[in-house]
């Protein structure tokens, strides 16, 4: 296969897996996205006449000079998963395919982040979201005043010899912390969640209030408190244990892909649910944590979205939406073929984590494991088979699912428990008559 997905890169990520060198490429390829975007927004705001171009021009040409200035530090703030969500959605806005107002002053937040990243003094404005000066990949300063007409307040950031000071003309003056993910007076800090086990290290931020953190979600409304934020991170600690010591692959993934975790609430009375937004590559929203097993299947789960999505962004897998749905096995509604290819994929981590997961547990556990294994495997091959058969594919779409085929037909040849099988051929057959009862 040619660029932009090398032969190696798109063959282990069909097989369920890539490991280390796949998410590179697709780091490598969000990063050029991001960068493709800012630079985007910046052209359609000058053929705009946006009031707000020059201002643009000029924070573009400040984030240049710091990432050549600093290129390593500066990418971590472009990598960050609400830079490519501003970006994106500020230039779908310039172009008329979005009713809001382009909040086109954004950049300049991103760029006063890169100048502090890259020890870089500056001075420039950046816009305020309500009360506060949001910066991207850090947290928000609370100046305490908020402008008469959305999306024209602003506060004066000025960063000398590394530390960093925003003001307006009437609210308090904020310093930014030494280490900003840390709590300040007048600073509200995006938190580090760190995990190590083994040599093995997962640093993750918790966004819990940039405004473009995970769009479309129900996000919790307020910040978490410490016993919260305390749980979290004690889930966090044990569910990276287990990772690393039994899903290795799915450690390496996630280390590779996932920047930031959002709380988002679960619907309907469930007592959990997680989500991964289409443009936001390197969020992972998900309610409070279950409990550390839970967590772990969360990221073996959501991991597999992220890499699909951003390998949609390089290869059409589906061809263009034309109305036709399908029989999903997880699902209570009818998907589009493009919506099966993505519950495909990820089940295909849900089988592939109690199928380790099993071995790993006795007794009432393991059970429940084998049973899980049995059950989303077989319906995950039934999707699977649906979607070969829904004449919605295209050649590259075609390839790749008969990868992940394989291997989860390879799986169906393990043995489980009898018990195990016959639960899981129950609680399919169930849930398919449930669904045929409703949708005929």
């Amino acid at each position: 296969m040619s660029d932009p997905v090398p032969e190696p890169v798109f063959e282990a990520l069909s097989r369920g897996g890539g490991g280390a060198g796949a998410t590179a490429h697709l780091r490598a390829a969000q990063f050029g996205k991001h960068l493709l975007l800012l630079r985007r927004v910046v052209d359609a705001a000058r053929g705009a006449g946006h009031a707000d171009a020059d201002r643009a021009r000029d924070a573009y040409d400040l984030l240049a000079e710091a990432q050549e200035h600093a290129p390593d530090r500066v990418a971590t703030v472009l990598r960050h998963p609400t830079v490519g969500v501003w970006a994106r959605r500020t230039a779908l806005a310039l172009a008329g395919h979005r009713p809001e107002r382009p909040r086109v002053s954004g950049l300049a937040a991103i760029a006063a982040v890169a100048a502090l990243r890259g020890g870089m003094d500056a001075r420039l404005e950046v816009p305020l979201d309500g009360p506060t000066a949001p910066l991207p990949s850090l947290g928000r300063a609370l100046v305490g005043v908020e402008s008469r007409r959305v999306g024209t307040g602003r506060a004066l950031f000025e960063t000398t010899a590394g530390r960093a000071v925003l003001r307006t003309g009437n609210g308090p003056e904020v310093t930014v912390p030494e280490d900003p993910h840390e709590d300040a007076p007048g600073w509200h800090a995006l938190r580090r969640l760190v995990a190590e086990h083994r040599g093995e290290r997962l640093t993750l931020l918790l966004d819990d209030q940039d405004p473009d953190r995970m769009p479309g979600a129900d996000l919790v409304a307020h910040r978490l408190g410490a016993a919260e934020l305390a749980h979290w991170r004690r889930d966090l600690a044990e569910s990276w244990r287990l990772l690393v010591d039994h899903h290795w692959t799915v450690a390496a993934e996630t280390a590779d892909t996932v920047v930031t975790l959002t709380p988002i609430t679960a619907p309907g009375g469930r007592a959990h649910t997680s989500a991964t937004a289409r443009h936001a590559f390197g969020n992972l929203g998900l309610s409070t944590p279950p409990g550390p097993t839970l967590l772990a299947l969360t990221f073996a789960h959501e991991v597999q979205h992220a890499k699909l999505t951003a390998l949609l962004d390089l290869v059409e897998l589906t061809l263009p939406e034309d109305g036709s749905r399908f029989y999903a096995p997880w699902r209570p509604d009818p998907r589009p073929a493009s919506g099966l290819f993505q519950g495909v994929y990820a089940h295909l981590g849900v089988a592939g984590f109690w199928r380790r997961h099993r071995h790993t547990v006795t007794g009432d556990e393991a059970a429940r494991a084998h049973a899980d294994f049995a059950h989303w495997r077989r319906s995950t091959v039934d999707a699977a088979e649906a979607l070969a058969d829904s004449g919605r594919l295209t050649a590259e779409g075609k390839r790749f699912l008969a990868a992940t085929d394989r291997t989860l037909r390879a799986w169906l040849a393990e043995p489980v428990p009898a018990p195990a099988e016959e639960a899981a051929e129950a609680a399919a057959r169930s849930h398919r008559e449930r669904w045929h009862a409703r949708h005929g």
